[in-house]
């Protein structure tokens, strides 16, 4: 009789910061519970904003972003962190998004196999990445969803890829987003704190957030808020004191980070919507 192996988590994602807004209570869930906590980073953020001029330059920028993350991973349970080391493609139209060596311009012929190789080698019952919008429409987020959903499909077919590992078919692939209603009540808190909201609203008028209806899964991860908050706060280049979003969840909406959301990419299948353990599949 094969033994089953150890319960595994593993989160694709596109920048250091993604990980900890939508899914850093439940790394911390999964990593207390005993289980590895993986985390796929495709690029180091090089085209971020840096939120204080004495904290790095675009040049340092990538080296110090990636020990941002390395950082918030020590908070959040995360114990194997692979870089795909591609860069940071910037928003559409930005000259970023024109280099060559930017993620969105990265074959699926290249990226999927590597991913592949990482789903086998872990063996993990839940995989996590963005939702199809990328949560906002970052081209690098939409580019990490597309091949993760690839890699997720055919890590679990023997006949693709046969020299990257014995095949694994995971039990849940999962989409982390965040409900429209949060970035409403957000900048509500904002306006009470007497804050600027224009750059947040730039946020609103895309469409940003996730229909709150077609919430499949709400995780309560209340109990480890404060952990969550620390990851977040090891990145300092992207939530200086001056950051919007910080302040939002300084003023009155640090408690919604108690709660992450998620929706069912696989199976194709209903499922209890009231339960809030990610292990429902497993």
């Amino acid at each position: 009789m094969t033994e089953n192996p150890p319960h595994a988590f593993l989160a694709c994602f596109a920048h250091p910061d993604d990980e900890a807004f939508t899914t850093g209570g439940t790394m911390l869930r999964f990593a207390a519970s005993g289980a590895t906590v993986a985390l796929v980073c495709a690029t180091r953020g090089e085209a971020g904003e840096i939120s204080a001029p004495n904290l790095a330059t675009p040049e340092t920028l990538p080296q110090v972003r990636e020990e941002e993350l390395r950082c918030a991973c020590g908070h959040l349970g995360v114990t194997d962190l692979t870089f795909l080391d591609y860069r940071d493609s910037g928003m559409a139209g930005t000259p970023e998004n024109e280099d060559p060596r930017a993620y969105t311009n990265s074959s699926a012929d290249e990226v999927v196999p590597r991913l592949v190789e990482i789903i086998r080698r872990l063996r993990p019952q839940t995989v996590v990445t963005f939702d199809p919008s990328g949560g906002y429409g970052h081209p690098d987020h939409i580019a990490i969803h597309k091949h993760t959903v690839a890699a997720f499909h055919a890590a679990a077919d023997a006949s693709q890829y046969p020299d990257l590992g014995q095949s694994w078919q995971a039990n849940t692939l999962l989409y982390a987003v965040m409900p429209r209603s949060i970035f409403v009540e957000m900048r509500t808190h904002m306006v009470e704190a007497g804050l600027d909201t224009k750059d947040f609203d730039r946020f609103l008028e895309t469409g940003i957030g996730w229909p709150d209806d077609e919430v499949e899964f709400t995780v309560d991860v209340s109990s480890v808020v404060e952990a969550k908050w620390a990851a977040l706060m090891c990145h300092r280049t992207q939530f200086g004191q001056d950051s919007r979003f910080r302040q939002a969840f300084e003023h009155g909406s640090k408690e919604r980070l108690g709660r992450e959301y998620f929706v069912l990419g696989w199976p194709e299948t209903d499922v209890d919507k009231s339960l809030d353990d990610i292990f429902i599949r497993a």
